[in-house]
């Protein structure tokens, strides 16, 4: 059964957790506390120091467990992600064994990601937001779980010059909107937040800042195209999204 972590928790007794789980935490705990190369996403590293975040973790993708268990993880963390701090985010450890991390690309990271996104939203109990569009090609779509709607960040063991995108395992971080609300352009604190970003991305990625990354809700932004960012700055042609015929599938097996 998987469970909701908060730091705290896992610093004082880490016995609770698997090799594997324990190793993960680890590195993202080297990661985000790291002065010389500071991570480039200030709110994320902001929630990490102030204990906002949440953890847990899930099963190889490769089997059929991982999109029931994160399911059962963004069910569980909508009901209480408002209570952990105004930092908040979901970071979900994926189980990446060494063949699946020695045999894969990217692009096969991607596809990994995208059939989890798909599995898991074919599971939702709850009707999508009626304020969020349902078509990925439009500027305020994004993705939506159990009435919440999320930026939902991944980073894999296989980029290497995309750092912000790198991690020993396959890892999730899922923001829930009304912690970005104010960090957009109509705000001070937004301009001035993705000036920072920037400038932090152009010092931890030998690769430029990818042409993904736009403002939610601009006229020319996808918000699907910056979950999964390729190590180059290749865009996929389509969406890979494709709830509804996820559920269709559903229905009809």
């Amino acid at each position: 059964m998987v469970q909701l972590y908060d730091k705290e928790s896992l610093l004082q007794d880490a016995s609770v957790l698997e090799a594997w789980q324990q190793q993960a935490f680890s590195a993202f705990i080297d990661k985000m506390s790291d002065k010389e190369h500071p991570f480039p996403c200030i709110p994320g590293q902001t929630g990490f120091m102030q204990n906002h975040l949440r953890y847990s973790f899930i099963d190889d993708l490769r089997t059929h467990d991982a999109a029931r268990q994160l399911a059962g993880l963004m069910k569980e963390y909508s009901s209480c992600s408002r209570d952990t701090g105004r930092y908040a985010s979901l970071i979900v450890f994926i189980h990446t064994p060494e063949d699946l991390i020695q045999s894969s690309t990217v692009e096969d990271f991607e596809k990994l990601y995208w059939s989890l996104m798909n599995e898991t939203a074919a599971l939702d109990e709850k009707e999508w937001p009626a304020h969020i569009p349902q078509n990925p090609m439009q500027n305020t779509w994004e993705y939506c779980f159990h009435g919440e709607s999320y930026f939902a960040y991944c980073a894999t063991p296989a980029h290497v010059r995309r750092q912000s995108r790198h991690f020993p395992c396959l890892m999730l971080a899922l923001t829930p909107r009304w912690v970005l609300l104010e960090v957009n352009d109509t705000t001070s604190f937004g301009k001035k937040m993705k000036q920072m970003v920037r400038e932090r991305l152009k010092k931890y990625d030998t690769a430029p800042i990818h042409p993904a990354l736009k403002w939610y809700g601009s006229a020319d932004n996808y918000e699907w195209q910056q979950y999964f960012l390729r190590d180059d700055e290749t865009i996929p042609s389509k969406c890979p999204f494709h709830r509804m015929l996820g559920l269709k599938n559903r229905k009809d097996s």
